[in-house]
């Protein structure tokens, strides 16, 4: 059976250029959150977002992800709410995911929130990305078009570098892209 790696870090520290560098390389890396989107679509988990969160999430039997997203980072309770009802999914989803790569010696699983959601407890080591507050709100501005406290409520909801390095075996400071460090 293939070796899992978690790959996490903070919004905006840079999981996404590092998951690309292995990728790269061959390595099949499962992104926790394009999956989260995924299987939020499926008749399953609307039918529990719609009975927890109302009627009005839903819109053309598709979630309206501002309205949910306003909603559960506005209030720490309302995020849990929902990653019960995601996080169970996608488990399930990255264990049919796994079935096609059993027989590599490793595979990357790249999650915001990996230690957040219990999903370290099934990883074989983990690398934690990290990088300035200041450059991680600069790139999400950037990429999101959103605002400065809207980010730092995001950065709340997750855990601190720190909480995040001392249960990591590698840690991956992603400053540039063109300047990578490694401890």
């Amino acid at each position: 059976m293939a070796k899992i790696i978690g790959l996490t870090g903070g919004i905006g520290s840079g999981k996404t250029t590092v998951a690309q560098l292995f990728e790269a390389l061959g390595v099949p890396v499962y992104i926790a959150d394009a999956a989260a989107k995924e299987v939020s679509e499926t008749a399953e988990a609307i039918a529990q977002i719609r009975e927890n969160f109302g009627e009005e999430i839903i819109e053309d039997n598709r979630i309206n992800r501002s309205l949910l997203a306003n909603i559960v980072f506005n209030d720490p309770g309302k995020l849990q709410q929902l990653n019960r009802i995601i996080h169970p999914l996608v488990k399930i989803h990255f264990g049919e995911w796994l079935e096609n790569f059993k027989k590599l010696p490793f595979v990357i699983r790249e999650a915001a929130i990996l230690f957040e959601s219990g999903s370290y407890l099934d990883c074989d080591k983990i690398i934690t990305v990290t990088a300035p507050l200041e450059i991680r709100i600069e790139r999400v501005m950037h990429r999101d078009n959103t605002s400065r406290e809207s980010i730092l409520k995001r950065i709340e909801n997750q855990w601190s570098d720190e909480m995040k390095i001392a249960k990591s075996d590698f840690v991956i400071e992603n400053i540039s892209p063109k300047i990578l460090s490694y401890r």
